[in-house]
């Protein structure tokens, strides 16, 4: 892929029992700023991670473990360790509707390292951000223990 359009957004947009868009919009070398707003969620956190494959087959599942270029283990927005995919949480409100932004380093939308063609999971449970305390460390490390894939969408140009 090559620089991508001028606009530099891409976007995820979800349809199901969870609906809303959030976007991607290039803002810097390797740093994007993340929008979004979704309804349908559980009150709570919710981790949100980028998956490896362009897939939202089999319940969310064929969208493979977290995006990782850099094979590191999982970790939170900002830490030193985390896998390029890891989005930390966000919070839904009693209502179900969780509104976020924050700008994210490290992601870029294209190229071989890009986010663009991958999916975007919601899961069911707060992400613990790889510090595993009080849950399965080894798991923690992976995924943050963060439960069920509860929506999934495709990445794509805007």
């Amino acid at each position: 892929m090559g620089a991508g359009p001028s606009t530099q957004t891409a976007a995820a947009k979800f349809d199901a029992n969870i609906r809303g868009t959030v976007s991607f919009t290039h803002i810097g070398r390797k740093t994007v700023r993340v929008k979004g707003e979704l309804t349908g969620l559980q009150a709570g956190l919710h981790g949100m991670h980028v998956h490896m494959y362009g897939d939202v087959g089999n319940a969310c599942m064929a969208a493979g473990a977290h995006f990782d270029p850099d094979r590191e283990s999982h970790g939170g927005r900002t830490g030193l360790h985390r896998h390029g995919g890891d989005l930390g949480n966000i919070q839904a409100d009693s209502g179900g509707k969780a509104s976020f932004e924050f700008e994210q380093r490290g992601l870029q939308l294209f190229g071989a390292t890009g986010i663009v063609g991958r999916t975007l999971v919601i899961h069911a449970d707060r992400d613990d951000l790889g510090l595993g305390v009080g849950k399965n460390r080894n798991e923690s490390l992976k995924t943050g223990n963060s439960g069920a894939r509860v929506a999934c969408a495709i990445i794509g140009i805007r």
